[in-house]
């Protein structure tokens, strides 16, 4: 099955180079009218937007740029209306803009931290909230959010990056249950990609095979029409993984003064994937504490 995109309008942030420009271009390409947004001067003109708008009408496609900050709400809101004045709709939406102020947390200002959260996590909080309204009502939407294994996994000299990251891993995990009755499905991207971000993090042998171009095809599957819903893709240089936050089976160890120490010599087993299992909602945590805990008080 190709998958098309006819029809369907998309808004892609940080898109006038790099990831973003591969989405807007590749969304373009296959049929979508899109909003391609990168952050301009103070009067929200983006060179860098333009062009690729300019890249996509060349090539047949419909396009046009948008140069507000995510961080600013009412410039977001703004920029989805002129959207929908334009095309009537919004349908997919990928949030792609964001920043780097890497080191390690001993050396980090905390304006540097709330400002790499500031983009990451509430921009996207901005446009996802912008464009809600409009995919309920239509009911019908694709988000895809673009976390990173430095969130899944940790890395050395980006808390800030890392925490932003995870974090909208959280935003995912509950705007995917709300929005499934709309069907609004809301997925996450871990990309790995060499882009200005990720100049100077590793050898050009590696950056030569990781081109933002071969990320593309995991973004384009989460936001088509048959997309899932809740899924964590991972993708680079051509290979794709999903990514899972599971929780083992547990051990229920009651309440008592040694349960510290009991817990300290089950540590090793707890952590083991072993009948891992991936839960649907966060009560499921709960329903499994209070079903080891009735179980045992029978």
């Amino acid at each position: 099955m190709e998958l098309n995109f006819n029809g369907r309008v998309a808004i892609v942030t940080g898109a006038g180079g790099g990831l973003g420009r591969q989405h807007a271009l590749a969304l373009a390409a296959r049929g979508a009218k899109v909003l391609v947004n990168d952050l301009g001067d103070s009067a929200g003109h983006s060179a860098a937007a333009q062009k690729v708008v300019e890249e996509i009408q060349a090539a047949g496609g419909e396009a046009m740029a948008n140069g507000c900050s995510v961080t600013d709400f009412a410039a977001v809101q703004a920029m989805v209306q002129q959207v929908k004045e334009a095309w009537g709709r919004v349908d997919i939406l990928i949030n792609n803009a964001g920043i780097l102020r890497d080191k390690s947390f001993a050396k980090l200002e905390v304006d540097d931290f709330r400002l790499v959260v500031e983009v990451h996590l509430m921009g996207a909080v901005h446009c996802t909230k912008a464009v809600w309204p409009l995919m309920s009502e239509q009911k019908y939407g694709r988000v895809v959010m673009t976390t990173s294994s430095s969130g899944l996994y940790g890395n050395f000299g980006q808390a800030n990056y890392g925490a932003a990251k995870m974090a909208l891993v959280g935003l995912m995990q509950t705007l995917s249950i709300e929005g499934a009755k709309n069907d609004i499905r809301v997925n996450c991207l871990a990309p790995t990609a060499a882009t200005a971000m990720t100049e100077g993090l590793f050898p050009q042998a590696m950056l030569d095979l990781l081109k933002p171009e071969a990320v593309v095809p995991a973004m384009l599957v989460l936001a088509h029409e048959s997309a899932p819903n809740r899924t964590i893709l991972g993708a680079g240089a051509g290979t794709f993984a999903a990514a899972h936050i599971a929780m083992t089976p547990g051990v229920h160890l009651g309440v008592g003064s040694d349960v510290p120490e009991q817990l300290s010599q089950h540590l090793a087993t707890l952590a083991t994937l072993d009948g891992a299992s991936v839960p649907a909602s966060g009560a499921e945590q709960g329903r499994q504490e209070l079903t080891l805990a009735m179980g045992q008080a029978r």
